[in-house]
């Protein structure tokens, strides 16, 4: 039997939240497992998916429980066998703010389930509508976050291999799109794995021509999915589009796509370049890497090529690469990286605003991001601190509340904008991003120290 074009990852249809049971009045089982479920989210034809309460961790969580006689069709059902076992490999694997968890699976043939972190939103494919089109501002961050964690998803040696509309869920907070998050992978093609697996699997509309023909994959086809994924957002239309199988495939194959800058008003012929460069048609003429391409994405909006219109603020890709430039932060992974820019509160600052006084109490730390500080003690300056710097720290990390008594006083004397902490909100973070704090902190200490010893060993030569 010929492999499959499209995985059975179902297409879900979500149903009413007021809706007891779902549609065709199916019961909705009370518990699944030791989860007591909530409401039916979805249903597809091989799957449906629940929302259900995880009572030991006090979380929602949400279970996909694979339909009774599923893997017992002779035709489709070993398939659909390979593909959920693929993603009940990946429990507990992928930790990454824009993938979605699998906490847990159950493999049993007569009730297989799988545990998932529950998403807030709705997936991206109702804003591939004509007149439900995303602001383009909205759309670029989207795919940058996309582009971040594909590439961390490569790093643990997957292919995802169905990148589409119906596969990105976007979180949705009083009414508006703030992040997204992939899903589904059922068809990831793993490259450490030694099982034999499905090839040519995929959403046609979005996959690469080395996926149609069976060739050796690597991240540049999920590139090109991902770029097909934000031309459809863009533009309200697919890439390629056609009632027929074979014509869209020949059009995969050969056809040149409609410069985006033709369907869309607003749209730059940089924003042509960065996602026709994502879905050229041989994997050579595409980006080297995702992080080219999340840096082509994001240089849209720095250089002004994609104009603010919705998100007036400070995006997330901006603060995620203003991080990465900091040398507080030159041993954080991206992970930690996301951590810090959700976690972080981000503040700006005028020039005299005095950031610590000296004799009051604090707990708080900041490093700076942009700008300057000067530091006095009695009058006197004794330190200027710049971007990559913090300041604070001693106060933080003292032991005892004297010694959590400012020594000095802190003075913005370039316009700053700083990333500061408390106990309570690094107690948010991970284990392994607060001992990367730590690591910082201890390397900041050492110069410091450092410093403080060459100004008393050589007093002429630092002054």
């Amino acid at each position: 039997m010929a492999a499959p074009m499209s995985s059975f990852s179902p297409s879900f249809t979500p149903v009413p939240s007021t809706s007891p049971s779902g549609f065709g009045g199916l019961p909705l089982p009370t518990q699944i497992g030791k989860y007591p479920v909530l409401r039916r989210l979805g249903e597809g034809a091989t799957s449906e998916v629940f929302l259900a309460r995880d009572d030991f961790h006090q979380r929602d969580v949400a279970i996909k429980r694979v339909r009774a006689g599923a893997t017992n069709d002779p035709g489709d059902g070993r398939y659909f066998e390979r593909f959920f076992a693929a993603e009940a490999a990946l429990v507990g694997r992928l930790k990454h703010p824009n993938v979605v968890q699998i906490y847990d699976a159950v493999v049993d043939p007569a009730d297989s389930y799988l545990v998932m972190e529950y998403v807030n939103g709705t997936t991206l494919r109702p804003y591939c509508r004509a007149d439900q089109l995303l602001p383009l501002e909205l759309i670029v961050e989207i795919g940058f976050k996309c582009a971040m964690a594909l590439g961390y998803v490569y790093r643990q040696g997957l292919i995802h291999r169905d990148v589409k509309p119906a596969n990105l869920l976007a979180v949705i907070t009083n009414g508006h799109i703030t992040d997204v998050k992939i899903s589904d992978f059922g068809s990831a093609l793993n490259m450490a794995s030694e099982t034999t697996q499905v090839y040519r699997v995929g959403s046609l509309a979005y996959m690469s021509p080395e996926q149609l023909d069976g060739s050796q994959l690597d991240c540049r086809a999920d590139m090109y999915s991902l770029g097909a994924v934000l031309y459809h957002l863009i533009a309200g239309r697919p890439l390629f589009d056609s009632t027929s199988q074979s014509a869209m495939m020949n059009q995969i194959y050969s056809a040149e796509p409609t410069l985006l800058s033709s369907l869309r008003s607003g749209v730059g012929p940089g924003v042509d370049g960065v996602i026709l460069s994502a879905v050229a048609k041989r994997p050579e003429d595409r980006y080297a890497s995702w992080d080219d391409f999340a840096q082509a994405l994001s240089g849209l909006i720095t250089t002004q090529q994609v104009p603010r219109g919705h998100l007036q603020g400070v995006l997330d890709s901006e603060r995620f690469n203003l991080l990465r430039s900091l040398d507080f932060f030159s041993n954080f992974g991206d992970v930690e990286l996301w951590e810090v820019v959700h976690r972080a509160k981000w503040q700006r600052f005028p020039f005299g605003h005095a950031l610590y006084t000296k004799g009051e109490e604090g707990n708080t730390f900041h490093i700076i991001a942009q700008g300057e500080v000067e530091v006095y003690r009695d009058g006197d300056k004794v330190a200027q601190l710049g971007a990559g710097t913090s300041v604070g720290e001693m106060a933080y990390l003292a032991p005892s509340p004297e010694l959590r008594r400012h020594s000095t006083n802190v003075i913005v004397t370039d316009p700053a904008t700083t990333i500061s902490f408390t106990p309570d909100t690094l107690a948010q973070v991970s284990p392994n991003c607060r001992h990367l704090f730590d690591e910082a902190f201890i390397r900041v200490l050492v110069r410091r120290l450092h410093v403080a010893h060459e100004a008393l060993a050589h007093p002429r030569r630092i002054l």
